[in-house]
């Protein structure tokens, strides 16, 4: 069995450049610096070597406000399930783009969050999951049990089950859910406070996805300091940093890292 995690997007809620051309200190020319808003593909498929998507179990994690060329130049024609993080702009504000793959699958898609997040995506995009009075268009997600710390769900799919097991995480105020897949594969794309457990749980792990957005402390989000502590505590086998805002040039980043860590990148594979 093969898995491996597509990073659709790894840039922080602006993306990277900025609308107007803001780089910060991110090179222009080094192509690794250009970032659509964070969200990841988790694909499991039966063999090895390279799959076809439409062999394989697809789960999105969050629907960016980039979605659709993130789907586009990754050809993916249909998604098993969608799991959310949480409901900020940057995470939910695609969600309509999800339209065009309901429709070539003929039927909704299997969508998964925790409460919060469903009071404020349904106050938003209700539409997507229920018929109004009034509309014509067929609701395009099915929203699913709600999922919550340490829930386990599995996800079938042409590519085999895949379960997907829940962590809650601090992301400041607002509460934001991580994912670990297969026992391999850990998402914490918008975090500020992990519990000892969680860090313990990372040790099991081939790789952890997770939030570092620039440099000095922000009071939402890891800076870069705080997740490289977190690494050590972890001792997890290896590590990919993602959230990255203008200020995380590619190549000063990777320069810096431990051996075990690495900078995201736009459609960066992690097989595990």
């Amino acid at each position: 069995m093969g898995m491996r995690a597509i990073i659709l997007g790894c840039g922080s809620s602006g993306g990277v450049p900025r609308i107007g051309g803001d780089w910060g200190i991110c090179d222009p020319n080094e192509p690794k610096n250009e970032r659509t808003r964070s969200s990841i593909l988790v694909q499991k498929w039966h063999g090895n070597g390279n799959p076809d998507s439409k062999d394989c179990t697809n789960i999105l994690v969050d629907t960016s406000p980039d979605l659709r060329v993130q789907l586009l130049r990754e050809d993916i024609r249909h998604l098993d399930a969608v799991f959310y993080t949480h409901d900020h702009a940057d995470q939910s504000h695609g969600i309509d783009d999800l339209r065009a793959i309901a429709y070539r699958m003929r039927g909704q898609i299997p969508t998964y969050m925790d409460e919060h997040t469903k009071t404020h995506v349904f106050e938003r995009f209700n539409y997507c999951f229920e018929m109004p009075e009034g509309r014509v268009h067929p609701p395009i997600l099915a929203l699913q049990d709600l999922i919550s710390d340490h829930s386990v769900t599995e996800i079938e799919g042409p590519g085999g089950v895949v379960k997907v097991e829940t962590m809650e995480v601090s992301h400041g105020p607002t509460p934001s859910l991580g994912f670990i897949f297969d026992n391999k594969i850990a998402y914490m794309p918008d975090v500020w406070g992990i519990e000892e457990e969680t860090l313990e749980r990372m040790s099991e792990l081939e790789c952890w996805i997770v939030d570092s957005l620039r440099y000095s402390q922000h009071p939402t989000h890891a800076h870069a300091d705080k997740t490289m502590s977190w690494l050590a505590q972890s001792r997890v086998k290896s590590a990919v940093l993602t959230n990255l805002h203008i200020d995380m040039d590619y190549a000063t980043l990777k320069a810096e890292l431990p051996p075990i860590a690495v900078p995201a990148y736009d459609r960066m594979e992690v097989r595990v």
